[in-house]
């Protein structure tokens, strides 16, 4: 069956070859050209399925110079494929600006469903997933980067962040001072490839597993946090409340709330709520 002349969006696999789609293949096989983040490696994973198609490098220095190109070749009756490193294009990778003047030369668009880590990552984290926020990658400079994670402490919504193995830690240490340490989350390393990892745990358990071995600091990572939970209003005993300030003079708030919760049989998240608000007085 022959294509209509559209712009395609094609996600590829993020780390193991079996997932892509029939679909893909059918597309990129059919297509007189290929727009590709990276020419040399997409090249490898069109030859891994014998596609031979044109390849043409589109990335963020060159997509605003080569939109008006490809505009043309759509318009001239071809299939133009736009495929990223991995995943589905658009998502944290270039595409943005040439979607936009596809539309406004009035260019069909058609985008397949496929790999994304990001929604991967979500499904396995044991998180709620009725509504959530997709927000990509961090700033890299430490201000920016304390910046947003504050104007996120409130945020409701599960939260889907990418990091890059040099900066996990610090974007973990950033969370930990603005949303808790016991903040309840995610951390899925290499998404589908051979040294994949899901971790559950709060923030601060999340730290203490990527340090306790160096190796597990490298690859890429997906990070889904809990969103932000108003805390419980129900009182506590006169008497928890007073022993809390008694042991957070001695033990770290974490512990300090771990124990009064034990001792008068209360959600810890709930005492350790109340001993930030005795903080903040």
């Amino acid at each position: 069956m022959s294509l209509p002349s559209a712009l395609y969006i094609v996600p590829t696999p993020i780390g193991n070859l079996g997932d892509i789609t029939q679909r893909a293949i059918e597309v990129l096989s059919a297509a007189d050209l290929i727009a590709a983040e990276d020419t040399r490696h997409s090249r490898k994973l069109l030859d891994a399925f014998n596609i031979k198609g044109q390849l043409w490098s589109l990335h963020e220095h060159n997509e605003r110079a080569r939109s008006g190109a490809i505009i043309e070749r759509v318009q001239a009756g071809q299939i133009v494929a736009l495929i990223s490193d991995a995943g589905t294009p658009l998502i944290s990778d270039p595409g943005y600006p040439l979607l936009r003047a596809c539309r406004e030369a009035g260019v069909d668009v058609i985008p397949l469903p496929g790999p994304c880590a990001a929604i991967t990552a979500l499904s396995a984290a044991g998180l709620p997933t009725d509504r959530f926020s997709f927000e990509g990658f961090l700033p890299a400079k430490s201000g920016a980067l304390n910046s947003r994670i504050s104007d996120l402490a409130k945020e409701s919504r599960t939260m889907v962040f990418y990091e890059s193995p040099r900066r996990v830690v610090a974007t973990l240490s950033a969370m930990t001072e603005h949303f808790g340490a016991d903040r309840e989350a995610t951390l899925a390393k290499e998404i589908t490839k051979r040294f994949e990892a899901i971790v559950q745990s709060d923030l601060a358990g999340l730290i203490e597993w990527l340090e306790a071995e160096p190796e597990r600091q490298q690859g890429e990572f997906v990070l889904v946090v809990a969103g932000y939970q108003a805390p419980d209003t129900e009182q506590l005993p006169t008497d928890a409340e007073k022993w809390l300030v008694r042991l957070m003079e001695e033990l770290p708030l974490k512990k300090a709330a771990a124990v009064i919760a034990d001792m008068y049989d209360l959600k810890k998240k709930q005492v350790y709520d109340l001993g930030l608000k005795l903080q903040g007085r």
